[in-house]
């Protein structure tokens, strides 16, 4: 295969040859990954936020008192890289860390309001990229799609 697309699947300037990277669903995964994370990266940033943000504040949100550890194998994010995440949400006000008293190495984490105020219109950007992408995808296939996804996270080796 000679020229593969660009971000909107046109051929990129200078037909670049992907062999068998086009066809092939772990580089395509990545792109469509990219991409989708760069137009949700368009929506956040008119908050003032970075997109990155969204699942943590999100997964704090709905699990009140989730431990670092918890938050981490949640996320799919190793400890130390969502370490500075949960300090930078710690230090700007969104999240309230408290140590556990059965392990003094564990903090329990929880939204400020004025995390909830941010999680609120992160929600709203993200709603609008979601919307986006289910006119991509199409509603017949959204679910299916979904599916495919979380059995890709749950059971690659």
């Amino acid at each position: 295969m000679a020229a593969h697309g660009g971000r909107n699947g046109e051929a990129a300037t200078g037909a670049i040859d992907f062999g068998l990277l086009a066809t092939w669903v772990g580089f395509n995964l990545r792109m469509a990954q990219e991409a989708s994370f760069e137009a949700f990266s368009h929506h956040s940033a008119a908050i003032g936020e970075n997109p990155g943000r969204f699942a943590t504040l999100t997964l704090i949100a709905r699990n009140p008192g989730i431990t670092q550890t918890e938050l981490s194998a949640a996320s799919g994010r190793d400890k130390s890289s969502l370490t500075p995440v949960v300090e930078d949400l710690v230090r700007r006000g969104m999240v309230e860390r408290k140590r556990v008293a059965s392990d003094r190495r564990a903090y329990r984490l929880n939204l400020t309001a004025a995390g909830k105020k941010t999680l609120a219109l992160m929600t709203r950007a993200a709603r609008k990229h979601e919307r986006n992408l289910n006119r991509i995808i199409g509603p017949r296939d959204r679910k299916r799609f979904v599916e495919i996804l979380k059995r890709i996270a749950n059971e690659i080796a």
